[in-house]
């Protein structure tokens, strides 16, 4: 595991976006799948503002690690931010875009989703392998969207599973741990305040620390990069 602190959510978007780049270079196919979330909003700007013509977008596949079941023109889609944010600013083709029906039946997208995974991506032990998965953390700890309350949906035996809000009761799809761990690389942007006390329980491993499903973030090729600015980390000293 790597701990990258940087000063603000500025700079954590920047140096992903860097990161990104080096990452995606020499491939001939990648496939990421995305977050949503403030600090992924900058990355897409700076991705789309000081990388469009340097990357070949044509080589990358862009999935979603969860989505919120709404249509894709809401403005809680993770899928219209993306939009907004970097695909309407570079040439990626269309076809390589593969978002969650956010607008469908939730277990009839998570199905359809899943299948899609095992077409597209190479298999590990039967399980969707993405080059990178991009994830944030919420200030319960929770990732993609497995939440607490519903931490065993980890260890769910679909690849892609339906969870639900612990407070606005909404549904969403979202990938499940062992698609998140079979990742050849799995990279964390956390920023602020609000986060620090949960980074700090993961990363030290305080007590009670496994009931965050960050927690059990640890892919099987050791490849982990936490990006985290100075608030999120301001616990961990």
């Amino acid at each position: 595991m790597e701990l990258k602190i940087y000063n603000d959510k500025q700079e954590v978007a920047e140096q992903f976006s860097a990161y990104f780049e080096n990452l995606v270079k020499d491939k001939a196919e990648f496939h990421v799948a995305l977050s949503g979330g403030s600090t992924p909003k900058i990355v897409f700007d700076i991705l789309a503002e000081n990388f469009g013509d340097k990357i070949d977008w044509s080589r990358i596949h862009f999935y979603w690690g969860d989505e919120r079941c709404v249509p894709p023109n809401d403005d809680q889609s993770n899928y219209k931010m993306t939009l907004e944010h970097l695909f309407s600013k570079i040439t990626v083709p269309e076809e390589n875009i593969h978002r969650v029906l956010g607008e469908s039946e939730p277990s009839r997208e998570a199905m359809r989703y899943a299948n899609l995974l095992e077409i597209n991506l190479d298999r590990v032990e039967g399980i969707p392998q993405f080059d990178l998965v991009i994830l944030g953390m919420g200030d319960d700890g929770h990732t993609a969207s497995i939440f607490p309350h519903e931490i065993a949906l980890w260890e769910a035996r679909d690849h892609c599973v339906v969870a639900t809000h612990p407070d606005s009761g909404q549904k969403r799809v979202s990938i499940n741990g062992k698609v998140i761990n079979t990742a050849k690389e799995v990279a964390f942007l956390v920023t602020g305040g609000a986060k620090a006390e949960k980074v700090k329980a993961i990363l030290k491993k305080t007590e009670g620390f496994e009931a965050y499903p960050a927690s059990l973030v640890n892919p099987n090729s050791g490849n982990l990069i936490w990006f985290l600015d100075e608030a999120a980390a301001s616990k961990l000293r």
